[in-house]
């Protein structure tokens, strides 16, 4: 599933490429139809990401599309004059000589100004939002007994983080997967949010999700580069069995929340917290 890192960088392109624009929208696959056709003509004012939600605003339309991609969606941007609609186009954003369709997600629909809001109201702080609110997690945090691992992927704590970030900021703060969030002191959630904060606009910028520090990057380390198709360089994430970056012991796997959790059982031990 795409992080938020991606929905920001989805965001941004459509404020960069069709704000101010009267775009064509149309639903090639005609799951979209009505809602499609609600927004055709009209001019788009603005897209914003919040955690792994878009939100698309239009001129003199009071609804907002509402798009959350879920595992299997995807939008493509395409600048040409004469694009073809080729497979299960969800939506069609069209203006000049700029495309975006969106293929396969779990949701594309219009909200009333009510659903929005609700919608909102359910979201954790989102690191990549400068109006975020990392307080509201650290109060949810630490009064749950639940890990760690399943906090920060509770979309209703903390919105955008993924499975990726999930698992590389635990190892970068040492920190063991099963820890209680009510076992978490507060100076430590302060700097797991600021690293969350560097690391997800570095995914931004460059569209990948990198989280080794300069010390254990291939070039300083002599090794391989890393050989995935997800790109980026990490520590513990789809590394099962390989040796730990800083260590050497190998990397662990086990389900938590529904997803795969990677952890190296030395850097990231119980022990290492108490001394």
């Amino acid at each position: 599933m795409p992080e938020g890192h991606t929905l920001h960088r989805v965001a941004a392109e459509l404020r960069d490429r069709l704000a101010g624009q009267i775009v064509t929208s149309s639903s090639p696959q005609g799951h979209f139809i009505l809602g499609a056709a609600r927004v055709d003509g009209h001019r788009l004012v603005d897209a914003e990401a919040w955690g792994k939600h878009v939100l698309v605003r239009f001129e003199g339309v009071a609804e907002q599309v509402h798009v959350h991609l879920g595992l299997f969606g995807r939008w493509t941007v395409t600048v040409f004059e004469d694009v073809p609609v080729v497979g299960e186009v969800r939506w069609r954003l069209r203006a000049e000589s700029v495309v975006f369709e969106l293929r396969g997600p779990t949701a594309c629909e219009l909200l009333s100004p009510r659903e929005v809001a609700a919608l909102l109201a359910r979201l954790g702080p989102d690191p990549l939002r400068h109006d975020a609110d990392p307080d509201r997690a650290w109060q949810r945090i630490s009064s749950s007994r639940s890990p760690l691992a399943t906090l920060l992927m509770d979309q209703a704590v903390v919105s955008g983080i993924g499975n990726v970030y999930r698992a590389e900021v635990l190892f970068r703060h040492g920190l063991p997967p099963d820890l209680p969030g009510r076992d978490l002191d507060r100076s430590t959630w302060d700097a797991i949010w600021t690293d969350l904060v560097h690391l997800m606009r570095d995914g931004v910028r460059s569209g990948q999700i990198d989280t080794v520090r300069a010390e254990h990057t291939p070039e300083a380390m002599g090794r391989e580069p890393r050989d995935d198709a997800h790109g980026g360089e990490v520590y513990v994430y789809r590394r099962t069995g390989q040796p730990c970056l800083v260590c050497g012991t190998p990397v662990l796997t086990k389900v938590v929340a529904g997803r795969n959790l990677f952890w190296c059982p030395e850097c990231q031990g119980a022990d290492r917290l108490t001394g």
